[in-house]
């Protein structure tokens, strides 16, 4: 039979497959075809049974190259993915021509994750990884990041094996891509994701969107794990909190990265307190000539900061981003008449084709500004917050000063009645103490 010129697909067709009955009667062509290089089961949802039915017939696709398990779990109780996966994911691993492996919008937290961690560490043809949406969590995470390190340890071994085995024909391919947004992994995941990264050095592709990492956990994530990525052509870390600090780590690391196409850092608190000023001091020392795109929404951007990067654009002669074509600058702090950002605009604009054809088809230019903020109007909001702030301290501190005199008057008024009496020595002695301490209370 003929290696078939489309690939075996369910996707997006709601089906509900509980039994071995019910896989059986929509996979008849996986069952007499064992030559597809992609299987698309995505968008159905999948029951044990009919897992245990699939593990087979997978198993049996020596050339697959591809597989999407996206979103096949839906409306399932948390004690049915386990043992369903793990039937998916144990057929999977004889297969040495499977690369890429679409795992999302699976629940995958701490009492699912076990068999992904499982495949994780032992697959070692792969090379495309993409978990996005899976609920993970820190601890769930850190367990995830720990597997892709020992996955590591295991294609070391795997081409020193082969090396000295010379076997013919083996390649170990390195992991080059890990797409892991929206799964919480927050800071405390990122020592693990640090340790993995450094581990894979040949990582061109890495998408850590809205994981809710601060800034402690991007320094790590950037210092000790990314900047060991000197191939590193896509980097996505929008949606997560960078500030000034995270700006810094970010600042130190972009001169590492020579291949960079794709920075994503928007909404990211990045425009604050110099963060702005550090990335475009970075990305003026020229050593990012491949970027093309930059993302920079709603990070509170404004002017000043928008001067900073089209200075760094502009200067053709030394040739610092000549291959920058978009700047997505949406949900700012700017007017969009203002005279930077139409220039910016201008220049962008004008590259459309100077790139020998790579261009055909690709966006030059601006996003477009539908949610901006004008400087003035965030000056003023920062103004009446400021006038807010110190009315604030201010009845405070005159609230403490009146309980102290309240407290002062009171301290002296027992001390008039305890003189006005025939007290013994003890009680002389409390009043000298109460003395004290309206004497220290009038010094503050």
């Amino acid at each position: 039979m003929s290696t078939p010129t489309t690939p075996f697909s369910l996707e997006g067709r709601g089906l509900k497959l509980d039994t071995e009955d019910d896989a059986r009667s929509h996979t008849q062509d996986l069952s007499s075809t064992k030559t597809y290089t992609h299987i698309s089961l995505s968008g159905n949802t999948l029951g044990a049974p009919a897992c245990t039915y699939l593990a087979p017939l997978l198993s049996a696709q020596r050339s697959l190259t591809s597989i999407n398990l996206a979103d096949i779990f839906t409306s399932r109780l948390l004690s049915e993915i386990p043992p369903a996966l793990t039937s998916l994911l144990t057929s999977l691993l004889p297969l040495q021509n499977l690369t890429t492996i679409d795992l999302s919008d699976n629940a995958f937290g701490l009492k699912t994750q076990a068999p992904l961690v499982d495949f994780l560490r032992q697959h070692v043809p792969l090379q495309h990884l993409i978990l996005n949406n899976n609920g993970l969590g820190p601890e769930a995470g850190t367990h995830i990041a720990t597997a892709l390190s020992t996955l590591a340890d295991r294609k070391a071994e795997a081409r020193i094996h082969a090396a000295n085995n010379a076997t013919k024909g083996t390649h170990i391919p390195p992991l080059e891509t890990l797409i892991c947004g929206r799964n919480r992994l927050e800071t405390g995941s990122m020592a693990a994701w640090a340790q993995a990264f450094q581990k894979h050095p040949h990582l061109k592709t890495v998408k850590m969107v809205q994981n809710g990492i601060r800034q402690p956990g991007i320094c790590t994530l950037l210092r000790d794990g990314l900047q060991h990525c000197p191939e590193l052509e896509v980097l996505d870390l929008q949606d997560n909190t960078f500030t000034h600090v995270g700006a810094e780590a970010l600042s130190l690391s972009l001169p590492l990265w020579p291949h960079l196409r794709e920075l994503g850092v928007g909404d990211s608190l990045l425009g604050r307190k110099g963060g702005m000023g550090k990335l475009c001091a970075a990305l003026s020392k020229g050593r990012n000539k491949e970027l093309r795109v930059l993302r920079l929404q709603y990070n509170e951007i404004d002017s000043r900061g928008v001067a900073r990067l089209l200075k760094v654009v502009e200067e053709e002669k030394e040739g610092k981003l000549p291959r920058l074509r978009r700047v997505e600058l949406n949900g700012n702090k700017f007017a969009e008449e203002d005279e930077g950002v139409a220039r910016l605009r201008r220049v962008l604009e004008g590259r459309r084709g100077d790139d020998d054809g790579e261009g055909d088809g690709e966006e030059f230019g601006l996003d477009q500004f539908s949610d901006l903020e004008e400087d003035s109007d965030i000056e003023e909001e920062e103004e009446e917050a400021d006038d807010i702030d110190s009315n604030a301290e201010e009845n405070e501190k005159k609230e403490d000063e009146k309980e102290k005199a309240k407290k002062a008057e009171a301290i002296v008024r027992d001390a008039e009645e305890e003189e006005g009496r025939n007290v013994s020595q003890k009680q002389d002695a409390e009043v000298d103490v109460l003395a004290e301490k309206m004497g220290r209370t009038e010094m503050i």
